[in-house]
């Protein structure tokens, strides 16, 4: 954050506010994790805080310290909205714009209060008063620690804000994989361990937890793997029928897509979901090196993100998605092989 933001955000927290706090739709370890850290910390300034997500996230977080607390705009509608209309500040974390909080947007929009945007996405819109935007950064969770550190409160963060931080930067960064992923980073996760978080923990409740039915969809997902080798491309489908086939839950099929770039060459990796209830097939985009699949779904998917991950969506049929996802690739084969 740069001095003028923090100045600004100081003074809207000078005194005590009655704060909503707000994840994108489907949200993730990231959006999860920033927003319970942020609303512990807020808290423990003397704040009222509300963490309100627009829909359910998954049972691998809901561990998480202040989980069970959060209002889910779809099962408490009228308590989100009550909140919403009577608050002073509203934070939106790990998004950039009121199309990402699917039926929440029209509370969002017609709220009165003040908006303060997290977020690390490309292309932020400008609905806030201030605008914390760095894409260069590998998670939101890491943004959050940031801004904490700019308000010159680390002595604030306790072993709850540490491991929400380190489970939004782990989840978002693929166990600390990905190019984002820098010195800064690691530094910052050794002082959250410091400060109380418990990496070991951490790991197997997120990721050792499935259910035998997950590793069935996994198998399944797999088997529907299509290789074009002549893109260095990979793609996955998922009919609802096979989601319904095994029992799936929210947040099963999270880091399916990652399986097509554990394939040598490969460096385009998509995984096509279908949901039936909205009528869409949820679409997700990942790459290595410089391909930015955030200016592919941007151009193509109704989508965005970031440079190597980012989502999208289609309303046409499973089969008159694949044919145009494949049409498309002779324009970017150059990109892909070279």
């Amino acid at each position: 954050m740069n001095f003028e933001q923090v100045t600004a955000l100081k003074k809207l927290l000078s005194s005590s506010k009655r704060i909503a706090i707000v994840p994108h739709k489907n949200p993730d370890g990231d959006a999860i994790g920033s927003t319970l850290a942020l609303s512990h910390y807020l808290s423990k300034k003397g704040h009222e805080t509300q963490v309100l997500a627009p829909n359910d996230f998954p049972k691998f977080l809901k561990w998480m310290p202040g989980a069970t607390e959060i209002l889910n705009f779809e099962r408490h509608n009228t308590e989100v909205k009550k909140f919403i209309e009577n608050a002073d500040l509203i934070f939106t974390l790990d998004f950039n714009d009121f199309g990402r909080v699917g039926q929440m947007a029209e509370c969002l929009e017609n709220a009165s209060a003040q908006f303060i945007m997290v977020d690390h996405h490309q292309q932020p819109s400008d609905y806030a008063v201030i605008t914390y935007s760095d894409v260069t950064i590998s998670s939101t969770c890491e943004m959050v620690y940031t801004l904490i550190d700019a308000m010159g409160d680390r002595d604030f963060i306790d072993s709850d804000i540490a491991n929400c931080l380190y489970t939004g930067i782990m989840t978002d960064t693929g166990s600390f994989k990905f190019k984002a992923t820098t010195s800064k980073t690691h530094r910052i996760v050794a002082e959250l361990m410091d400060k109380g978080a418990d990496n070991t923990a951490i790991h197997e409740k997120v990721y050792d937890t499935n259910s035998p039915s997950r590793l069935h969809l996994l198998g399944c997902a797999l088997k529907n793997m299509v290789i074009l080798e002549e893109f260095n491309t990979a793609y996955i489908t998922l009919t609802q029928e096979e989601l319904d086939r095994y029992d799936y839950e929210k947040g099963d099929t999270e880091g399916f897509v990652n399986y097509g770039l554990t394939l040598n060459n490969i460096r385009f990796a998509v995984i096509f979901i279908e949901n039936k209830d909205e009528g869409i097939f949820k679409i997700s985009f990942r790459s290595v090196g410089d391909f930015s699949v955030n200016e592919f779904a941007r151009n193509h998917f109704e989508g965005g993100g970031h440079t190597n991950a980012a989502g999208g969506k289609s309303e046409k049929s499973l089969q008159e998605t694949i044919d145009y996802f494949i049409s498309l690739l002779p324009n970017y084969k150059k990109e892909l092989t070279a």
